[in-house]
């Protein structure tokens, strides 16, 4: 597989770093494609002590990786902002309502969205994580335009039903689901039994 993920300003850095951790490890996964947003890059400085845009695969992994490749979100001549570069889909994790509202809406001004703007038109899977409490109208209106145009909406909802023992193993398993999603099963995954 081939990936594109991005990292928006909603708070939950800590999903977006083992998504990445997961792909990285992943024989299934032959490259990613990484954006943060000035907006993620902020929440990454408040949340997990991480600062600085050079190194951030880096920081986040504790390695580098042969595989992440990052980019600005400027940069729209990037090989994900066209339809004729192979992808095998795109995940927005976090997901801030204002990546959302843009998507949802075809705005295609930066990076990200011009990817997503891709994945929709070319019909990839597009997985966009929102995180926000609560929903207002506007952002009920935008998750419902994007899921009309193809996008999965996939809140970020952690589940207790697996009794994880801490915020960490929450996100893994919400991430698991996520791969899931896309085909990339992951075997650490919890599955409900009955």
């Amino acid at each position: 597989m081939n990936l594109t993920v991005a990292m928006t300003g909603a708070s939950g850095a800590i999903f977006g770093k083992l998504l990445l951790a997961t792909l990285d490890t992943d024989e299934r996964v032959e490259r990613v494609h990484f954006i943060a947003t000035e907006s993620a890059l902020r929440v990454l400085a408040e949340e997990m002590q991480l600062s600085g845009r050079n190194g951030l695969i880096e920081k986040l992994l504790g390695h580098a990786s042969g595989k992440i490749t990052q980019h600005v979100e400027n940069d729209i001549g990037a090989s994900i902002a066209s339809g004729s570069y192979p992808s095998s889909g795109m995940i927005v994790l976090p997901c801030s309502m204002g990546t959302l509202a843009s998507i949802a809406n075809g705005l295609a001004q930066n990076l990200i969205e011009r990817a997503a703007d891709v994945c929709l038109k070319e019909r990839r899977p597009l997985i966009l994580c929102v995180r926000e409490t609560p929903f207002n109208r506007i952002h009920l209106r935008n998750m419902t335009l994007a899921a009309e145009a193809g996008a999965t909406i996939f809140p970020v909802i952690p589940s207790f039903y697996n009794h994880p023992v801490d915020s960490n193993e929450m996100a893994r398993q919400f991430v698991f689901r996520v791969l899931a999603h896309i085909g990339l099963r992951q075997s650490e995954a919890y599955v409900w039994e009955g």
